[in-house]
């Protein structure tokens, strides 16, 4: 059996955190990251975030015998990208990296967050004493469709990486519908 990467990605307030938490504790072995993008949206934040992913894809082709589950990868940065939070586009570098993943020997899933209830956001995002983080219910709405158009797009164009998008409006059977989807992982 193939070690596996299950790269969870989504809009602020899917669920992204408590999904690759539940995931860390059941799966063994595995590791969990948790990456951010960089602060710099210039041309050298652009290398800076290269040189980043480029190195990334190299250290997992060189892991063995570890489940590995990301908590946003290069696809944030693509998106990000498409919906102008970056001054450069990222989708030359998005389709190389993209192959590169795709051709690694590892079982890889691509899972995208999304709510069907786009109101959720506004109480998921909603943090201590009501005060909102520095995103907004509509910009997780725009990332959602985005996440979700390259969802469909990352299906037609890879032959490895296991597409699936998880409904995560309800948090009473979300792990329930985890164990089903990646219960043989968990032996």
């Amino acid at each position: 059996m193939k070690d596996t990467i299950i790269i969870v990605e989504g809009p602020q307030g899917a669920g992204k955190t408590t999904f690759t938490n539940y995931l860390r504790e059941k799966i063994a072995p595995s590791d969990l990251y948790r990456l951010t993008g960089i602060k710099d949206k210039t041309e050298t934040g652009y290398a800076k975030i290269k040189r980043k992913y480029l190195k990334l894809l190299e250290y997992i082709e060189n892991c063995e015998d570890v489940n590995m589950i990301f908590d946003r990868t290069f696809f944030s940065e693509e998106v990000y990208s498409r919906l102008g939070f970056k001054s450069y586009s990222f989708h030359e570098l998005y389709e190389e990296l993209l192959s590169k993943l795709d051709s690694l020997n590892f079982d890889i899933y691509f899972v995208v967050l999304y709510l069907k209830d786009t109101s959720e956001y506004e109480k998921r995002i909603q943090r201590d004493k009501g005060e909102y983080q520095k995103f907004s219910v509509e910009s997780s709405i725009r990332q959602q469709e985005e996440y979700l158009k390259l969802a469909d797009e990352i299906e037609k164009q890879t032959k490895n990486i296991k597409v699936i998008k998880f409904d995560n409006d309800s948090n009473e059977d979300y792990k329930e519908k985890i164990d089903k989807q990646f219960g043989y992982l968990f032996k």
